[in-house]
């Protein structure tokens, strides 16, 4: 079942899957809007009879110092990263206690450290980490499992998406090529953490040290943060 907002990436996929011999059912769907998700539910439910394994996955990232951000900006980064999580749980939650299911949040490594500015983005993924967190608690006697997946810098165009969401596919990737892990890789990852019901993946290994020094050590992470002046990447330029 994929649900996204543009319907030729999801026909194309679904072709993909289904060449592969499975069945696909893909439906337009944005998770800033009431109802959206309810209603690629309910297809789900129609097609597949019920809903095993629910990812929420939307998201993209506002960036930039605090006092150059306005609310406006917040309350954006907040209705898709966080309130768009909120509206998956809610739509597929049912199922999900019914099945003993499976409930994956994509998170991220800045929702475990944050670095200048990138306070809009590290906020929502703060945010969404204590979301699993407190979900999980509530709905283990139910027998059902979430998972919170950290995924560093990984293949996707979300370095591409500007502060407003758009897509500026011209913008370079600003991350070096070899601290990226390949989307294949990261999705064998993350599955893998999902089939043993594990409450936290992390995908990279640069998202493992850096997780690691935080928990451990924020002092050393602080410290470098600043000694080295690090940054969090700029908006991708508009045209």
């Amino acid at each position: 079942m994929l649900a996204a907002r543009r319907a030729d990436r999801l026909a194309a996929l679904a072709a993909e899957i289904e060449r592969e011999g499975r069945r696909a059912l893909s439906v337009t769907c944005d998770v800033t809007r009431d109802g959206d998700l309810e209603r690629a539910a309910a297809a789900a439910r129609t097609t597949f009879g019920g809903i095993d394994v629910a990812v929420a996955n939307a998201g993209f990232g506002v960036v930039g110092p605090v006092e150059r951000l306005t609310l406006a900006d917040y309350h954006r980064q907040f209705d898709t990263n966080v309130f768009g999580v909120l509206r998956t749980i809610h739509a597929t939650l049912p199922d999900l206690r019914t099945r003993r299911g499976r409930l994956v949040i994509i998170g991220s490594v800045s929702g475990h450290l944050a670095t200048p500015g990138s306070s809009p983005y590290s906020m929502s993924k703060f945010a969404v980490r204590s979301l699993a967190e407190a979900l999980g608690h509530e709905v283990a006697r139910d027998g059902v499992s979430v998972t919170h997946v950290s995924p560093g810098f990984v293949e996707s165009e979300i370095r591409q998406v500007d502060n407003m969401g758009a897509l500026r596919a011209e913008a370079p990737e600003p991350i070096p090529s070899w601290l990226v892990v390949s989307a294949d890789r990261a999705a064998r990852t993350i599955v893998r953490g999902v089939a043993r019901r594990r409450r936290e993946v992390v995908v990279t290994p640069l998202g493992h040290l850096a997780v690691f020094f935080q928990r451990h050590a924020p002092w050393l992470v602080s410290a470098a943060i600043r000694r080295f002046g690090v940054r969090s990447r700029a908006e991708p330029s508009r045209p």
